[in-house]
């Protein structure tokens, strides 16, 4: 019996015990960058490497919960600019391809043949990415959220689609921006988050980091909590930096080749409710694909812990374990 049916059900319920790293390095890069990753879990076990979102939003302890300690292999990694990777905050070298082959770098440096490739949001742009470019690589894929890197999807987000819904949210997000600029958010605040004064990046990175972080839950109540400094301002820079190049990728470019990765397992769990990536984007790339599982999680929207989002997740990786 189900020991908490009838009880509220917390994210927790459904995830692992909090585990530490049994191993953590500083890997450099060919051209000089300093890359954190981290190894947790079974240290022979099925290796599971994990994208985290942004570009920018680093690892955290968080992300190591959704796996069987007892069976997986869990590798992090902060990518290029974000968490404890250095230089923080830099652009510099930054680039998809070079978040692909740090990627490669990861596996190689540790010995694996083949892993499953776990990312939401800006993460599944990259899990997916790397499986088209390392189809050989990937024994799965499971992805939350699923980010195309469409000029469509920036344009819900940033061109005023989500807006909609959040009029109160958008006025504060294209307020301190000129009105004769506000027709381009993305370049307007590129040109104040690079402006190279650092109290100003910090007061632009906040807006920024405000406007997504407050419509990342379905069960958002008007208050919104303020991350430190530090981290909104490499968020806003990598994730702006990010979006004012298109990402460094064709448009269209995954769906375009989504051919060569067909053959790969994927399991793709989406909010019905996700402000930031909708639906739609995940019910395309589902589409078509016989061996890709699309889970669309009823009253969710796009935060890893909002519990539906959390236990699919879960049930995601026991049943690649089983």
């Amino acid at each position: 019996m189900d020991r908490t049916a009838g009880q509220k059900r917390t994210p927790e319920a459904f995830l692992y015990p909090p585990l530490d790293p049994f191993e953590r390095r500083m890997m450099t890069t060919p051209d000089g960058q300093q890359i954190y990753v981290e190894q947790s879990g079974h240290p022979s076990g099925q290796p599971v490497v994990v994208c985290h979102g942004g570009p920018g939003g680093g690892c955290s302890p968080a992300m190591r919960r959704f796996f069987d300690p007892d069976h997986y292999r869990i590798i992090l990694f902060d990518q290029r600019g974000c968490g404890l990777s250095r230089p923080h905050a830099g652009v510099e070298n930054n680039t998809t391809a070079h978040l692909l082959a740090d990627m490669e770098q990861i596996r190689e440096s540790l010995g694996i043949d083949r892993w499953i490739v776990f990312g939401g949001s800006w993460g599944a742009t990259l899990s997916l990415l790397y499986a088209q470019a390392f189809p050989d690589r990937v024994e799965a894929l499971v992805l939350r959220g699923t980010f195309l890197a469409t000029h469509e999807e920036l344009d819900w987000f940033y061109g005023g689609g989500a807006a909609r819904f959040f009029p109160d949210l958008w006025r504060q997000f294209i307020l301190p921006i000129p009105e004769d600029e506000q027709h381009d958010l993305i370049a307007a605040y590129h040109k104040r988050l690079f402006c190279g004064n650092y109290g100003t990046e910090a007061r632009y990175a906040r807006a920024w980091a405000t406007w997504e972080n407050a419509l990342a839950s379905v069960d958002y109540d008007g208050v919104i909590g303020e991350a430190p400094t530090e981290y909104s301002r490499a968020f806003a820079r990598l994730e702006n930096h990010y979006f004012q190049n298109r990402c460094f990728i064709e448009e269209g470019q995954i769906l375009r080749d989504r051919h060569m990765i067909e053959h790969i397992p994927a399991t793709i769990v989406q909010g019905r409710f996700d402000m930031i990536c909708p639906p739609t984007s995940s019910w395309r790339l589902a589409e078509g694909w016989a061996r890709a599982s699309l889970r669309m999680v009823p009253a969710a929207g796009h935060a890893l812990s909002e519990r539906g989002i959390a236990a699919a997740l879960v049930l995601a990786m026991n049943r690649l374990r089983d």
